[in-house]
């Protein structure tokens, strides 16, 4: 396995396909019809967009902006692999939840775990389970540099333990 690849596979989800998790940052996503293609259902390249809109949002929930992350630490965050299993398709109009789950975090990089779940008319199931590889660079040389301490103690991680 190369080492940029995932550690781990898209599809080795601890969540069972009909209970979605109780923790973590959940997002609701409204599908609307530029989400989806001819046959109705969501395009399959738009739930990267949905998972990046929650990666976002819970991003700006520790209270760190993408603007601030520019601005006051010289870095940005981009995303160095996907992986993603698509299980079942969500459709016009569809109410769903996104799930993101920090699930490692190095010096330079965090490992998000992000599902898509149709939460709407009573009905709950798993649509996609996306594994995504983020890495920390210099705004300026677009190289890998290690997270500053303040972002690691707004995203719950510390590299100073008490």
């Amino acid at each position: 396995m190369p080492t940029d690849s995932f550690p781990f596979s898209a599809s080795s989800s601890s969540a069972s396909a009909d209970t979605p998790p109780t923790g973590g940052f959940i997002w609701p996503v409204r599908v609307y019809y530029e989400d989806t293609d001819a046959g109705g259902v969501v395009f399959h390249a738009n739930y990267l967009k949905f998972f990046e809109r929650a990666r976002t949002e819970w991003l700006r929930a520790t209270g760190i902006s993408h603007h601030a992350l520019v601005q006051e630490h010289g870095i940005v965050f981009v995303v160095r692999h996907v992986a993603i299993d698509y299980l079942a398709p969500a459709k016009l109009d569809d109410e769903l939840s996104i799930t993101v789950a920090v699930e490692k975090i190095g010096g330079a990089s965090v490992y998000f775990l992000q599902q898509a779940w149709h939460a709407g008319s009573g009905e709950t199931r798993l649509l996609a389970t996306a594994r995504v590889k983020v890495v920390c660079v210099d705004a300026d040389a677009m190289r890998p540099t290690p997270f500053p301490e303040p972002v690691l103690q707004k995203i719950g991680f510390s590299s100073n333990p008490p």
